[in-house]
């Protein structure tokens, strides 16, 4: 499993973990039932500390990306369709608000970022 770690990048190490984890199960590269590196594994290959590996599996499990298993280990969870639509929909949410943020900054009207959306839509 492919992770990257950056400490110049300003978000919490567990969260860079949290986030790659889900977006590599959200685009099929980790599979349901497909078995994660032990969180003390993770942890020396990424070099950081086992509870920040704990703490991003506990995170992935609480929003049911991963199920662990006591001496089995943490597997890939099925994906319910409703939850893998919400978390895309988290992610849109959060780079609308960065494109509206740069709108009003830049004077940008509601109208011409409507305009852009559809346009980058493909005109729907």
């Amino acid at each position: 499993m492919n992770i990257n770690i950056s400490n110049a990048n300003g978000e919490a190490i567990y969260l860079q973990i949290v986030n790659q984890i889900k977006a590599l199960i959200l685009e099929g590269k980790l599979k349901e039932g497909e078995m994660l590196p032990s969180m003390r594994n993770l942890a020396v290959e990424l070099h950081i500390s086992f509870m920040t590996t704990k703490r991003a599996y506990e995170e992935l499990e609480r929003d049911g990306f991963i199920e662990s298993f006591t001496g089995k280990g943490s597997f890939v969870k099925a994906q319910n369709l409703e939850l893998f639509r919400e978390e895309q929909i988290k992610q849109i949410e959060s780079l609308l608000m960065e494109a509206g943020d740069k709108a009003r900054k830049t004077g940008i009207t509601m109208q011409e970022l409507h305009e852009l959306l559809d346009l980058v839509n493909g005109g729907e």
